[in-house]
């Protein structure tokens, strides 16, 4: 006979899930999501709950592909995170697509923007410097471009029939292309889209997210969505890029913004600038291991300020590929020459003029000693005595001889790249505050790092439609900008009370990582008897880390 007391007793899985759940109310992504896309009548779980359900389910830390997702909360505390009432049931493929649809019509772009417009506003997020840049997700399935409407089964409808909006009538922006394009992966075999990503210096927080085609280039739109944050945020923020920024009409149409670009090493204003600078033109920086030497330019029409600068670590790993380069074209030089010197001329004119040919594509070695050497050869005649013919022939012989003025020039230029800003005013930004905020851009890489993450559910993507694979790359958004936000809120939280917590190797830190606090919540419960809630296995140590966490966080493990 069963335990009367077992039998009202429920375990469930809490884990960080908590802290995740906490930091969504913080941030105000339900109401937000609920206010622009609409609430209907009679709904079970609303479009806010269910984005956050996905994020719970992005923040998972498992490998759960979306086809999946319901199955990912069985077992888990999901009214206590969620909302009561909401079952692992309600959070099915049919509720999911529905909303997937709504964030879709609703603006991806456009809701994001709200989101972080909010949330940087909120927790005060420093926005001087933002930084973009760009990255390929590729996805396996044809997908083949459809009309640019919501796409809906008839079949795909709640099992409460309570969402009766007439969500397939509606028209909508035209869908991104899934197709082939340059890929950041590595996978030039697979479909894919783009993400550009705006994110802030400060805690690499994003403040803007767009999905592209995949076959779009970063020169042609960089500075459209440069413009498209201007107008969204209205902030005089100095926008820093790689090199796909700076060509002339990007450059024009930015004499509104202050940007920050490194300079293509392609023009050949910038090979001629690097490579001729002495070492005493260069200026030591505030940064160890850098030194700068700055010149003014006036590329595509636009006055800008050209810093060179130079890296120590960055020269040794130039000069380490600068020699592997030598070695290699010498010997593709070698062989260049053996077939050259196989080659049968008619006449010398001939034969030198191939020599030049071949002596303008070596890149590290020259020609040297070229000679036209006379040759001999028998050739058959179609006269009726039968007999062979004495035509004369000419073939090149030369040697190889390292052109030294020009591995002069790339040694000077090894560890060297160049900083362009339409900023002026030195003393608005100096040249080693270029250096700073350029260094910065890393923000936008470490960012697509997170959402490339095999623990990230985009590492299995099958949705049927580019339209729902855009409302997904908004969710994925959302999970970089709660992240990024939860550890930024800790960090600031341990440097303000002078505390710490321990990292993987027991040592104590006040710059932790979110997903290392994430792991350290593992192995939490919500456990309910006779009505009455309590969390189990709640430590001194994770009740320490929780007290620098928001208060939100603190009330899904019953810390009122």
């Amino acid at each position: 006979m069963n335990n009367p007391l077992e039998i009202e007793t429920t375990i469930e899985d809490l884990d960080h899930l908590g802290l995740v759940a906490g930091l969504i109310d913080e941030i105000g992504i339900v109401e937000k999501i609920n206010e622009i896309v609409g609430e209907q009548p009679g709904e079970i779980v609303s479009p806010g709950q269910v984005v956050k359900a996905m994020l719970l389910n992005g923040l998972g830390l498992v490998s759960a592909p979306l086809y999946l997702f319901s199955k990912f909360f069985s077992g888990k505390a999901t009214e206590h995170l969620i909302g009561e009432g909401v079952r692992p049931e309600h959070l099915n493929d049919y509720r999911l697509g529905r909303v997937l649809d709504k964030l879709y019509v609703a603006g991806t772009s456009l809701i994001f923007a709200i989101i972080a417009l909010a949330a940087a506003k909120k927790f005060q997020v420093n926005l001087e410097t933002g930084h973009l840049d760009s990255s390929s997700f590729h996805l396996h399935g044809e997908y083949k471009l459809l009309s640019p409407v919501c796409h809906v089964s008839s079949a795909e409808i709640d099992p409460d029939n309570s969402d009766k909006s007439n969500t397939n009538q509606e028209t909508t922006p035209v869908p991104i292309k899934i197709t082939y394009g340059y890929s950041r992966d590595h996978r030039p075999d697979l479909k894919q889209f783009m993400v550009d990503l705006i994110c802030s210096g400060d805690g690499d927080v994003p403040l803007f997210f767009r999905v592209g085609d995949g076959n779009e280039s970063d020169s042609a739109v960089f500075a459209q969505i440069m413009q498209e944050f201007k107008q969204q945020f209205n902030l005089d923020t100095l926008m820093v890029a790689d090199s796909a920024l700076y060509t002339a009409p990007n450059l024009e149409m930015l004499t509104n913004i202050k940007w920050l670009s490194r300079v293509p090493k392609s023009l050949k204003q910038a090979q001629q600038l690097v490579s001729q600078l002495k070492l005493t033109d260069f200026t030591p920086s505030c940064l160890v291991g850098y030194t700068w030497s700055e010149h003014h330019s006036n590329y595509g029409g636009v006055a800008q300020r050209w810093l060179v600068v130079e890296s120590d670590s960055r020269r040794e790993s130039d000069q380490r590929k600068l020699t592997k380069n030598i070695v290699k074209n010498k010997q593709e030089s070698e062989r260049k020459l053996r077939d050259l010197s196989t080659i049968l001329f008619a006449c010398e004119a001939d034969a030198i003029s191939a020599a030049k040919r071949l002596d303008k594509q070596l890149k590290y070695y020259s020609l040297t000693v070229i000679k036209v050497v006379p040759f001999t050869t028998k050739v058959r005649t179609n006269s009726s005595d039968d007999t062979n013919s004495l035509t004369p022939k000419f073939k090149v012989t030369a040697q190889l001889e390292l052109n030294s003025s020009v591995v002069h020039q790339e040694t000077l230029a090894c560890g060297r790249f160049i900083l362009a800003t339409n900023v002026m005013d030195v003393s608005q930004l100096s040249p080693d505050e270029m250096i700073i905020k350029y260094k910065e851009q890393q923000s936008a890489e470490r960012g697509f790092g997170f959402l490339k993450d095999p623990l990230f559910f985009t590492d299995s993507v099958f949705l049927k439609s580019p339209e729902r694979i855009e409302a997904l790359a908004l969710v994925m958004g959302l999970c970089l900008l709660v992240y990024t936000l939860g550890q930024r809120l800790l960090r600031q939280s341990l440097k303000q009370t002078n505390s710490t917590v321990n990292n993987q190797l027991g040592k104590p830190t006040n710059r932790p990582t979110l997903r290392w606090i994430f792991q350290c919540f593992q192995s939490i419960h919500c456990c309910s008897q006779r009505g009455l809630k309590y969390i189990s296995n709640l430590t001194d140590e994770r009740l320490h880390i929780l007290s620098f966490f928001p208060q939100p966080c603190r009330s899904y493990y019953l810390l009122i």
